[in-house]
């Protein structure tokens, strides 16, 4: 039997947030539901709980994650954060907040960030984030705000985290469950297009939650049901 686990999920009402909390909720976790205006998933489960945070509120976010009722601490944060326009100095320090609080509570951290971190597929010394093939000049600035959140995660003391780096293309669409999974470098499906719907990376997050990997940076893309996965 699946252990029931206490995930939170800050920015819950974005497209990516939305879908973890209510394919948790769906699986019967217990989901806090974290936004500035309370929201997201499917509040209609009686799994889901939302709660009231801003990102960058330390004592706010410690307390969320602290007193989740009788069940004692969180289990894992998912951080699952964008601004428009990028702001990279919010994602690095709300995204520094978490993993300080988690240091603190001893919980899992998983960051869902940018496709820009992951290196190119057709030259693995070059960034996706520095490739104009996959990334225009007017989307350079949000790549490389995902690159600073991972080097955040990599130079901090707590060490119980994992990125995860959509491919390229992420959009509303199915669920299917399937997906390919790698670790570093960007990939494409068996149409050699790199993309997921927010559906299936929540399916993949939810996964790493009650499977944990021994990778800190992994990465996913769409899986049609006669291609071999990935990993």
């Amino acid at each position: 039997m699946r252990k029931q686990l206490t995930i939170a999920v800050l920015g819950a009402t974005g497209m990516a947030g939305s879908r973890v909390t209510a394919e948790g909720g769906a699986r019967g976790h217990r989901m806090l539901a974290l936004s500035r205006k309370p929201g997201g998933g499917d509040p209609g489960n009686p799994n889901v709980t939302p709660i009231a945070v801003d990102a960058d509120d330390a004592s706010a976010l410690h307390e969320a994650l602290a007193a989740s009722g009788s069940h004692g601490a969180a289990d894992a944060v998912v951080v699952t954060l964008r601004t428009v326009p990028v702001d990279e100095d919010f994602l690095v320090g709300a995204t520094r907040t978490v993993l300080d609080t988690a240091a603190r509570l001893g919980i899992r951290v998983l960051v869902i960030g940018g496709a820009g971190a992951l290196r190119s597929p057709g030259d693995p010394g070059l960034l996706v984030a520095d490739d104009p093939e996959h990334v225009p000049a007017e989307f350079r600035a949000v790549a490389a705000a995902g690159v600073a959140q991972l080097r955040t995660c990599r130079s901090h003391p707590h060490q119980d985290w994992t990125y995860l780096s959509p491919p390229a293309l992420l959009h509303p669409g199915e669920r299917t469950g399937r997906y390919g999974r790698g670790t570093d470098t960007l990939l494409v499906d068996a149409d050699g297009r790199s993309w997921i719907s927010a559906e299936d990376l929540a399916v993949a997050v939810i996964d790493e939650l009650e499977t944990p990997g021994p990778d800190h940076h992994i990465t996913v893309v769409h899986r049609g049901p006669d291609t071999p996965a990935t990993d």
